[in-house]
């Protein structure tokens, strides 16, 4: 088959997995077939396979992308201060790196059940890189009398779990703006884990 007049490698690999990314956050991963990712990019469905092997390689390549980014952004900021102010800074850049790409948060979070056994792996040695990070300023916290948690780790992953929970109903045009939110959400977690 000939390819889509218009098609450009050079940006339809980018397109292939924006298309893909914005279907399995709509429709779920397992509810989308590449037929209907190449109709949304605009190629022949044939002309995929010169950019992802299969449906299983796209999903744990955006995983890994959008864990790559975070990680890559979260080393670009550095770790300065006493663990208070780590913990607060680590509070806000997860609340606005994440709010700035709910799909790929969504897709991250709740298609994980969807990758292989291997790549599951692999997703999950990032996750816990960065999660690594926030268990060790819970640690310093503790070791300065700053913090009181029973287990590092379950707090490590609750406040995760509540941070990225913002991704779910924050809207740019309500209320609140992303700044207040983060105060409000840095409260919370402060008071959480303070000594």
């Amino acid at each position: 088959m000939a390819r889509t007049a218009g098609s450009h490698s050079e940006t339809t690999g980018p397109r292939v997995q924006e298309a893909a990314l914005r279907l399995f956050a709509q429709h779920g991963f397992a509810a989308v077939s590449m037929r209907q990712i190449a109709a949304e990019v605009g190629v022949q469905a044939g002309a995929l396979y010169n950019y992802t092997p299969d449906k299983q390689s796209l999903l744990f390549d955006l995983m890994c992308g959008h864990m790559d980014a975070l990680l890559a952004e979260r080393a670009a900021r550095g770790a300065g201060g006493d663990a208070l102010a780590r913990l607060e800074e680590f509070t806000r850049f997860h609340i606005r790196f994440h709010l700035a790409r709910p799909d790929a948060v969504f897709v991250s979070y709740m298609e994980l059940r969807n990758l292989s056994p291997g790549n599951f792996e692999v997703v999950e040695g990032l996750r816990r890189t960065y999660e690594d990070e926030l268990e060790g300023i819970l640690r310093d916290g503790m070791a300065a009398g700053l913090f009181d948690v029973a287990d590092t780790k379950v707090a490590t992953l609750a406040v995760i779990a509540m941070l990225t929970g913002v991704t779910t109903w924050y809207r740019e045009a309500g209320r609140l703006s992303v700044t207040e939110v983060e105060t409000i959400y840095w409260n919370m977690v402060r008071k959480a884990v303070s000594a």
